[in-house]
């Protein structure tokens, strides 16, 4: 569906109350009136106020999701759970990606408030579970519980900021959104060392409990959305469910496969057999469904499918080199949590300049298509640099490598969102939006489960290998060993197992680098459509 086409103008609700009904306008009525015009002030102030919860929501998603970078290996070391130690980050992205389609339709359908107060809500109390677990089963779960609310966080605050904002101007917006991102995957990392160190680490679950609530009185006071024209909505009930069922046997073959079981074994060839039954049932069910929760024109639509198969590539790259870093920094370098969050401030920087400064540039010009193509291409760059990491490197080097990561990504990651929401008309957006995301998580759960088994499957191997009869004093309690363990250790004992921590994982990056170099080939045949300046939507009363 092309956005160049004729459509129904309306006035941006940028420009409009938000707490009073909107009304169909001309294109020249939605001209833009002096900077000092009451109305146009007002609306600006409106527009801020939701913004501000928005990013509160967001930082509430993203931090949740790096906090445990460094708290991970303390807590599983303490549960006695390291061969589980995959599952705390899986678990609560298989169960967000699952979700992530449905909030989209449901909010397409019935409004987005009441989904967005009620995914914050389920988030507290996933937060809560975690907070209470004393073993890694109520861990795991509480995680789960997290994702189910924490697929509609990030989602529906992208998707809202489309309700308010043309996608001219939202350039700026999404590119702050990015710079949240940049500052949780430093804020997480160091309260993550900070709350092992000090007051506990169940404190990263309990920060989750006020900061939901603020962003629960935020969106209360403060969320004034246009509610879809439409009846009793028509739920695709067996497409929320097959798509649920194929991405779960997708994630958990990719996480056991190799690990837990044999590639040839019998649940993994289940799993696999699963996956592409269920995948195909759902395609099926979605060419009749009355409103598909994914429907298949959005892959008629180039942008749409170049995008997303970026997002998904770009997904399995973050993920499955950002999850593991702050504990390979502890493991290796013998930085305790908190000066392993520290470290991670090289790509935070990065990502923030990228992130606001391409959305500037994109919102006052208007040009895109270069920004995604460049950030992927450093986004290579960076892995092949990460692959040659030893423990002789300096944290300095290690800083710059990252700092180049965190450049790429703040390039890509708001841009690939803004194409599509471009691409489709606003009574879409969410669809179109969960559609991308969901791809792009089961990017993000791939990289994890992948890069998780092939880590925990060669550092048990290489163990094995190097470590002398018995243990050489860990005794064979390797699902214990903390860094704080680690670095007692004698001299000769700590040096094996630092390096098979190296060797598990730095060559593991080289291995995304042929998937990333082949979304820059992808983002190339991206057609640069011009973007639309008013938001496409009937008339519709206001929640």
């Amino acid at each position: 569906m092309d956005v160049d086409g004729p459509h129904p103008a309306v006035r941006p609700l940028a420009r409009l109350p938000l707490s009073s009904p909107r009304s169909p306008m001309s294109t020249r009525e939605a001209a833009p009136t002096s900077a000092d015009d009451p109305d146009t002030t007002s609306d600006k102030r409106s527009i801020i106020l939701v913004f501000v919860g928005l990013m509160i929501t967001m930082l509430l998603a993203s931090l949740d999701q790096m906090i445990f970078s460094t708290a991970l290996p303390t807590i599983v070391g303490e549960l006695n759970g390291v061969n589980h130690m995959v599952w705390v980050t899986t678990a609560y992205i298989l169960a967000s990606t699952i979700m992530m389609p449905v909030y989209g339709k449901m909010g397409d359908l019935i409004g987005r408030k009441g989904l967005f107060i009620g995914a914050i809500s389920i988030f507290i109390v996933g937060s809560v579970i975690g907070g209470l677990s004393h073993d890694m089963t109520t861990l795991i779960a509480g995680r789960a519980v997290q994702g189910l609310g924490g697929g509609g966080l990030i989602l529906l605050s992208q998707a809202i900021i489309a309700d308010v904002v043309p996608a001219r101007q939202r350039g700026r917006y999404m590119g702050a959104m990015g710079g949240v991102f940049a500052l949780a995957s430093v804020a997480g990392p160091l309260l993550g060392g900070w709350f092992t160190e000090g007051i506990g680490w169940r404190w990263a679950f309990w920060i989750n409990v006020p900061l939901g609530l603020l962003a629960i009185a935020s969106a209360s006071a403060f969320l004034h959305l246009p509610k879809p024209k439409l009846g009793k909505p028509s739920i695709d009930y067996p497409g929320m469910i097959l798509v649920a069922t194929s991405a779960t046997c997708l994630i958990l073959f990719t996480t056991w496969g190799g690990n837990t079981y044999d590639w040839d074994s019998a649940v993994i060839i289940g799993l696999i057999i699963g996956s592409i039954v269920s995948a195909i049932a759902f395609v099926m069910v979605e060419r009749r469904a009355t409103e598909p929760v994914i429907p298949m024109h959005l892959f008629s639509e180039r942008n749409f499918v170049l995008t997303t198969t970026a997002g998904l590539i770009i997904g399995i790259a973050m993920f499955g080199a950002l999850a593991y870093l702050p504990t390979y920094i502890q493991m290796v370098t013998g930085k305790n949590a908190t000066e392993a969050g520290l470290m991670m401030i090289p790509m935070m920087a990065g990502l923030l300049v990228s992130s606001i400064g391409s959305g500037q540039i994109v919102s006052k010009t208007g040009r895109y298509k270069a920004f995604p193509i460049v950030g992927t291409s450093i986004v290579a760059v960076s892995l092949v640099l990460l692959s040659r990491l030893t423990p002789s490197t300096s944290l300095v080097v290690f800083g710059i490598y990252i700092a180049i990561m965190g450049v790429g990504l703040g390039l890509v990651m708001q841009i690939l969102i803004l194409i599509v929401q471009n691409t489709f008309p606003a009574a879409e957006v969410g669809t179109a939006t969960a559609s991308n995301n969901f791809f792009r998580q089961i990017g993000a759960s791939l990289g994890s489960a992948i890069v998780g088994s092939l880590f925990a499957s060669r550092l048990s191997n290489l163990l094995a290998e190097r470590l002398p009869a018995g243990g050489g004093g860990v005794g064979g309690e390797e699902n214990s060993l903390t860094p704080g363990i680690l670095w007692k250790l004698p001299d000769q004992i700590r040096e094996i197992i630092v390096g098979a921590y190296n060797d598990a994982l730095a060559p593991i990056f080289m291995y995304l680098v042929p998937l990333v170099v082949a979304a820059v080939i992808l983002l190339l045949f991206v057609k640069e459509k011009p973007l639309a300046t008013t938001i496409d939507r009937s008339a519709a009363p206001i929640e």
